[in-house]
């Protein structure tokens, strides 16, 4: 005998957030432009202030708007976050006791997907832009911050060189929360080397075009992480994955 499911209860306020949501998404309004008043929305809704607030305070944490006050306010559309998304992502991960080293592999299977599409996609632009992150990478010395910073930006030129803006999407939320340096991880000199050599193996398959390649040569880089966090962070790889703040902080 199956289960019946388990009816959801949403309050008023729940229910206005949703209703809302459904509102601002049909109208197709640009971020930073104005949805409405609250005293609009008020006449439209049929709800008190308070029940008002709560649903337009729920959807103000999910990034989708904001609520500012005064002459030529209102309710403000909002382009949700991409550390929003991490946000979310990550608080499911941590209380399904989600590891490590299963967001590594998660970010082991999209960026050779990501590296392929590149090379059969990406502009003569978008290879420049990959060299250019590459010369950087070079004249960086020791600097680890610079180092990390950059070796971003190179992985998210080939992201966005995909023409896949559902892939890239994905990728920048994995990749804030499989990100070694956020659970301490660092690179050492010969390490920076390593991922020097393999940008450049990566840029040249996507020069010529080679979508095998690229996803090979990509695939072997972001193995690497994981075999330098087995190497020598072995203790990350089990623990759950750590929760980040909306701002992109880490918090646990």
């Amino acid at each position: 005998m199956s289960e019946k499911p388990v009816a959801t209860y949403l309050s008023k306020a729940q229910q206005v957030a949703q209703q809302l949501l459904g509102r601002i998404a049909d109208a197709d309004v640009a971020p930073g432009h104005t949805f409405a008043t609250e005293a609009e929305l008020l006449k439209q809704f049929g709800v008190s202030r308070p029940t008002l607030r709560e649903g337009i305070r729920i959807l103000e944490s999910q990034g989708i708007l904001e609520q500012r006050p005064g002459p030529g306010g209102g309710i403000v559309i909002r382009r949700p976050s991409l550390d929003m998304l991490a946000h979310s992502l990550s608080i499911f991960l941590r209380f399904n006791d989600v590891p490590f080293v299963t967001v590594l592999k998660a970010r082991e299977v999209i960026e050779p997907a990501l590296a392929a599409e590149a090379a059969a996609q990406g502009t003569k632009e978008n290879f420049a832009e990959l060299a250019a992150s590459i010369k950087r990478m070079e004249e960086q010395g020791d600097d680890q911050e610079a180092f990390i910073a950059e070796n971003r930006v190179f992985h998210g030129i080939v992201a966005r060189a995909s023409g896949n803006k559902v892939l890239e999407i994905f990728w920048e939320t994995i990749s804030l929360l499989a990100s070694g340096e956020h659970h301490g991880v660092r690179y050492s000199f010969g390490n920076r080397r390593h991922v020097i050599t393999a940008h450049k193996k990566i840029l040249a398959a996507c020069k010529k075009r080679d979508a095998t390649a690229a996803a090979l040569a990509m695939a072997q880089h972001v193995d690497e992480l994981e075999h330098l966090v087995r190497d020598r962070y072995q203790h990350l790889l089990g623990k759950p994955t750590r929760v980040r703040s909306a701002l992109g902080e880490r918090l646990t």
